[in-house]
Formats: C-alpha cells, sequence, structure tokens
C-alpha cells in the first residue's frame, strides 16, 4: 500500500511538473516577453505607440466589431439554445450541426466566403451595387467596417448557444411547462424561469465570444485592406511588425499588450463567473 501511496505521488509531481514547465513556456513566458519588449524603448514611446493614429482607429473597429458581435451572437445564440432545448421539430440534429460549423472552418475560408457573397463577383455584390445606383449611396459589405462586423459575427457565433445549451438540457421542461399551464405567458417563462437558470452560462459565453472577437485575424484580414480604416488590433500588429524597423517592432509589442491585458482581464472574469456559478450550483 505504501508503494502503491509513493508511486502515484511520483507520477502526480511529475505530471504536475510538466504541465507547470508546459504552461510556462508555451503562455507565461511569451505573454512576459511581449510586455518586456513593449518597454524596451521607455515608458513614455511606449504611450506614444498607443496613441498613435493607426492604433486608436484599430482599437475602435475592434471594439465596435466585438461589441456589435456580442450583441447578435447574444440574441441568436439564446434563441437557437432556447429552441434547440425546449422544442421538437424536423431538422433540430442539422440546426445544432450548423451552429457548430465557424468552429470546423478556417476563419480565412470564411472571409474568402463572404468576398464571395457580397464582393464585385459575388451573388449579392450586383443586387447591392444597383442598390447604390439607384439611390445614389455607396454602401460597401467587403473591405469596409460591415465586412469586418459580419466576420467576426460569424467566427464568435457557436460560443454563446454552445453554453447554454447544456444548462437548459439540464434544467429539463417541467418549469415552463407548469407555468404555462398556470396561464403564463411565453416572454413571461422565460424572464422568470429560464433566464435565471442560464445567467452564469450566458455570462460565461460572452466572455468568451469576447475574447475570441478581439483576437480574430484570419476571417477580418480576408475582408479588411485599409489600414486607418477598417484595420482592427490584430491587424495593426501584424503590419507594424512587418514594416521590419526596430521603432514599427517596438511599436507592435507595445499594442500587443493591449490584448494581453485585455486577456488577463478575461481570463480573470471567467475565473470569476465560473466560481460564482459553482456556488450557485452547490447552494441549490
Amino acid at each position: 500500500m505504501q508503494e502503491n501511496k509513493k508511486d502515484k505521488k511520483a507520477v502526480q509531481m511529475i505530471l504536475i511538473a510538466i504541465s507547470v514547465l508546459f504552461i510556462t513556456f508555451m503562455l507565461v513566458i511569451p505573454l512576459i516577453s511581449v510586455i518586456i519588449n513593449s518597454l524596451s524603448e521607455g515608458f513614455v514611446y511606449y504611450l506614444k505607440s498607443l496613441q498613435s493614429e493607426y492604433t486608436l482607429s484599430a482599437l475602435k473597429v475592434t471594439l465596435f466589431a466585438t461589441v456589435i458581435a456580442v450583441i447578435v451572437n447574444s440574441f441568436f445564440g439564446i434563441m437557437a439554445a432556447w429552441l434547440i432545448t425546449k422544442f421538437s421539430f424536423k431538422g433540430k440534429h442539422i440546426l445544432s450541426t450548423l451552429i457548430d460549423i465557424p468552429f470546423s472552418i478556417s476563419p480565412v475560408i470564411a472571409g474568402l466566403a463572404f468576398i464571395m457573397t457580397f464582393g464585385r463577383l459575388g451573388w449579392a455584390g450586383s443586387y447591392i451595387t444597383k442598390i447604390n445606383d439607384l439611390l445614389g449611396t455607396n454602401i460597401q459589405i467587403v473591405f469596409a467596417i460591415p465586412g469586418v462586423v459580419l466576420a467576426t459575427i460569424f467566427v464568435t457565433f457557436p460560443f454563446i448557444s454552445r453554453e447554454i445549451i447544456p444548462v437548459l438540457n439540464a434544467q429539463g421542461k417541467d418549469e415552463e411547462e407548469a407555468a404555462a399551464l398556470m396561464g403564463a405567458s411565453g416572454f413571461t417563462i422565460f424572464r422568470k424561469i429560464t433566464l435565471p437558470h442560464i445567467k452564469w452560462a450566458l455570462l460565461y459565453g460572452i466572455i468568451l465570444c469576447t475574447a475570441r472577437a478581439l483576437g480574430e485575424f484570419g476571417a477580418v484580414n480576408a475582408l479588411s485592406k485599409t489600414r486607418g480604416e477598417t484595420f482592427t488590433l490584430p491587424l495593426e500588429i501584424d503590419a507594424l511588425y512587418l514594416a521590419g524597423s526596430s521603432d514599427s517592432i517596438t511599436a507592435a509589442f507595445a499594442v500587443s499588450s493591449i490584448l494581453v491585458i485585455i486577456a488577463i482581464v478575461v481570463i480573470v472574469a471567467r475565473n470569476i463567473v465560473e466560481y460564482k456559478a459553482k456556488r450557485k450550483m452547490e447552494d441549490r
């Protein structure tokens, strides 16, 4: 028995050491190096890099696309999860599978798909051109802010619904059916019964959606070509780094530090939500 305990302890220590080393070399050291390199030219240059015209524009585009993506995906994520878990209909499994498509398709392919749909040669592009000619407008989807927003929505769509669906499946339908028999409306049932059950899963999904939206590169890169207008932070970092000069590379690290700081905040928020959700489950 003692030898078995010693063996288990030894295996445990080895696994812990491997995990710590892996996390240190793959996550901690690279993130620390970003912060160190961002300050290599001094704090004044660091602030100057963050206040440049291109950086501020990229930050605005990133935040705008992220906020729109979170709002849209929260609405459709809740509706899709409620539909899949509370109703039976033909094609239910197909709908559930379609929700996961952004997980299995490369973001670059998604960007190209939007180009072939809304671009000049796409089937919707001709209609957009006719509308512009008719109304005298200049509506653009591809290589404009709407394309960036659509790409961000696409790559982040599954995160919220996939967090809510397991919670609603575990909840069952008994409470909603009892409330319906007592004469409660559908909105009242959702507001007073369903929403309180899914609020922590919804918050967790929003956090994941936000983190994914802030760091998206591939799909947005295919649909964004104008620096200072449609570039997001990841694209601006790439442009600064590819410029090649020591100043631009340092500026790239400085802008990268924004995403690193946001990532740390997101991780802390996620852990808080997870902790509160577990406490609530334990209290039940």
